[in-house]
């Protein structure tokens, strides 16, 4: 066992020109520094070396606090990982048990998550391996010193981090960086947005060339970056970046298409930058971030209420809320436009059934990147369902009672997601061209739909007037289809307030049936 870490004379490092020591103090996060002392405690039981390595180093530079710890330990991290989960009494987990990685999640509902990898040679060799050099640094544990708010130490600095962190670049470690572990082909776009970083001229040219690289990553960990990539804001130049780069269609090569696909006139944007300006067209009209195109002028035409943000930052799965998958369905929303091109009589571009058509697609693709059942759902929804608000009323007109129940009905939980998504598609449709009387009778719709949400009984907790035993019993029918289309006509009326009562009910399904509900 080597023995503690020296400013004067690294005892851990293979002795390097190339190692800088950088006093910081740095605030802190209350909560990060209370789990930062109790690991410093029970490591130090541990009697092994233990670094502070990768992001929350490099966050505490950048004043991006977070509460996610990577430590790397000179012994075995699955053995100490499991002291610690059993001291600290958290969920344990193994990542690699080749390379000796576990991890440690909370019980509770905190967000915080702790990696405890070995190190398999000395610590510079372990930051040499690393992604880019703003992740390359550490800090000695047992040297730290922490306040209930502030952390003062030394970061230590093998790849030159610390002045591509002053200079805002993001920099690969090495030529090998992306061939060792791909998935930092996305995680680079992610820091780029994150971070509002640059990335390094000859690291982008690397990124290019070696983008192919990202197919052989698992679903799960492509799933992972696209979501923490996907909840940030300016997704927009994001998706463009990794277009630019490669990444995008290696990942979704049903994209391709879509690029330089020219649309109808009122259309800004070709598909793809069409799909990818909806994406911060959302953003916008959450709150999130301003847009270029527009300001708080057409935001007061929208509502914005605690419970639709309550709404949106609802976990469907975790990590993924109702406002990332949004997001996601943003960029998949126009998927079968290609497929679906023609050119009319009038000689109009038209995509017919883009909507119905593209929704498979988009399953097919969330199935293959391993989201889950529910995710899918819901992304699945809103692209098939894109095109619906605008198309329950005729241009200018509100929609009827009975067309906001059947929308509530077929769209469940994915409703009010698809209401705010079809204002960012007309958004990113006109671009800077936004005609104020379309634009106005769009968000009165949403208005009306949400006012129905917030006052309005959802469809399945609906109290019926008559139910299936009912009818038969009183018409002589038999359970089967024509039972059923009764029965939600039934509902229909009711919902939209024309009977309210148990005869009128029976009236009102003798009236069907005389006017020739088909039969089972």
């Amino acid at each position: 066992m080597s023995k503690p870490f020296s400013l004067a004379k690294p005892s851990y490092f293979v002795y390097s020109e190339n190692v800088k020591s950088y006093p910081i103090n740095a605030a802190l996060n209350r909560d990060t520094a209370v789990i930062l002392a109790r690991l410093q405690a029970l490591l130090g039981e541990e009697s092994c070396e233990a670094y502070i390595v990768g992001s929350i180093v490099r966050n505490l530079v950048a004043r991006h606090d977070r509460a996610d710890i990577d430590i790397a330990v000179d012994g075995d991290a699955l053995v100490i990982g499991k002291r610690l989960a059993d001291k600290l009494n958290t969920h344990y987990v193994v990542l690699d048990d080749t390379f000796g990685v576990a991890r440690l999640l909370p019980r509770d509902e905190d967000t915080w998550q702790i990696d405890i990898v070995t190190l398999q040679e000395t610590l510079e060799q372990d930051l040499m391996r690393r992604d880019f050099s703003i992740n390359a640094l550490a800090i000695n544990m047992a040297q730290m010193q922490l306040q209930e708010s502030s952390i003062n130490a030394a970061i230590l600095d093998v790849c030159n981090g610390m002045q591509d962190l002053q200079n805002k670049i993001i920099r690969a470690v090495s030529e090998q960086a992306f061939r060792d572990d791909p998935i930092r082909l996305l995680r680079g776009v992610r820091l780029s947005n994150e971070l509002k970083f640059d990335i390094d001229e000859q690291t982008s040219a690397l990124m290019q060339r070696e983008h192919a690289l990202i197919s052989t990553v698992s679903p799960e960990r492509v799933r992972e970056e696209l979501l923490r990539l996907f909840a940030l804001t300016d997704t927009h130049n994001s998706v463009v970046l990794m277009h630019r780069l490669g990444i995008l269609t290696s990942i979704i090569p049903e994209l391709a298409p879509t690029l330089q696909m020219e649309q109808s006139t009122e259309h800004t944007w070709d598909v793809f930058h069409h799909s990818a300006r909806s994406i911060d067209a959302f953003d916008f009209l959450c709150r999130r971030a301003g847009w270029e195109f527009y300001g708080t002028d057409v935001l007061a035409d929208v509502p914005w209420e605690d419970g639709v943000k309550s709404y949106f930052d609802t976990i469907v799965s975790p990590p993924a809320t109702r406002l990332v998958l949004t997001k996601l369905s943003a960029l998949l929303h126009d998927i079968a436009k290609p497929q679906t091109k023609i050119i009319n009589d009038a000689g109009r571009v038209r995509f017919y059934r883009h909507a119905q058509q593209g929704a498979p697609i988009a399953a097919a693709i969330l199935e293959r990147l391993r989201f889950s059942h529910s995710e899918i759902k819901f992304i699945e929804t809103i692209v098939r369902h894109h095109l619906h608000p605008v198309q329950l009323s005729e241009p200018g007109e509100a929609p009827s009672k009975r067309a906001v129940y059947r929308f509530r009905r077929d769209l469940e939980d994915a409703g009010i997601a698809t209401l705010y998504f079809s204002l960012a598609d007309h958004l990113a449709t006109r671009g800077p061209n936004l005609e104020s009387a379309d634009w106005g009778w769009h968000a009165g719709i949403v208005r009306q739909i949400l006012d129905e949400y917030e006052k309005g009984t959802p469809p399945d907790k609906m109290p019926l007037l008559l139910d299936g035993n009912d009818i038969q019993n009183e018409f002589g029918l038999k359970p089967g289809k024509q039972l059923g289309q009764l029965l939600e006509e039934l509902r229909e009326a009711q919902a939209a307030g024309e009977i309210s009562t148990r005869q009128q009910g029976l009236d009102y399904v003798k009236k069907l049936l005389e006017e020739g509900i088909p039969s089972s």
